[in-house]
């Protein structure tokens, strides 16, 4: 039964740890943060299953995360409110050509940042976006203003934050 209690104690831990590092994808992860997650992982371990090194502890520990996972995954499914809180919204960083400086300080992203990716799209300019997006899950989504789609643009419609 303890390591069921660590196993839920330290997911709701790593999902809000997560939650409060920001969106960055894991191609944008430098070399010293995936080494942190690498570490991170062996510690969580060491506090989930303490001096529990059997096969049952194991895999009762990994079964408690993955019914977290999918507990979360349900709640997703059926409870739209909770959606903005399990997922994350997509929040609009560049309007009308130019970059939203609050949305940009609070999601900790640089100026350059967002015109390297922009770059990446094929928009040399930024003038020439309506919108730009940072999706929920960290990926950026432009809208040019002359229609034209840039290119790995994202299918579907894109909407203010919290609507």
């Amino acid at each position: 039964m303890e390591i069921i209690v660590r196993s839920s104690v330290i997911f709701l831990f790593l999902f809000l740890v997560t939650r409060g590092l920001g969106r960055k994808e894991l191609s944008q992860l430098s070399a010293f943060d995936l080494i942190l997650f690498v570490i991170m992982g062996d510690i969580v371990q060491q506090g989930v299953t303490q001096e529990d090194m059997s096969l049952t502890g194991n895999m009762l520990a990994v079964s408690t995360i993955v019914v977290w996972i999918l507990l979360f995954s349900v709640l997703n499914y059926r409870v739209p409110r909770l959606r903005p809180v399990l997922e994350g919204v997509p929040l609009i960083i560049v309007r009308n050509g130019e970059m939203i400086d609050q949305v940009l300080e609070r999601e900790r992203l640089s100026r350059d940042e967002v015109l390297q990716e922009a770059r990446l799209q094929g928009i040399d300019d930024l003038r020439s976006v309506k919108v730009g997006v940072l999706e929920a899950d960290g990926k950026f989504a432009f809208i040019r203003a002359d229609g034209g789609e840039p290119q790995g643009a994202v299918d579907g419609p894109i909407t203010e934050a919290g609507q």
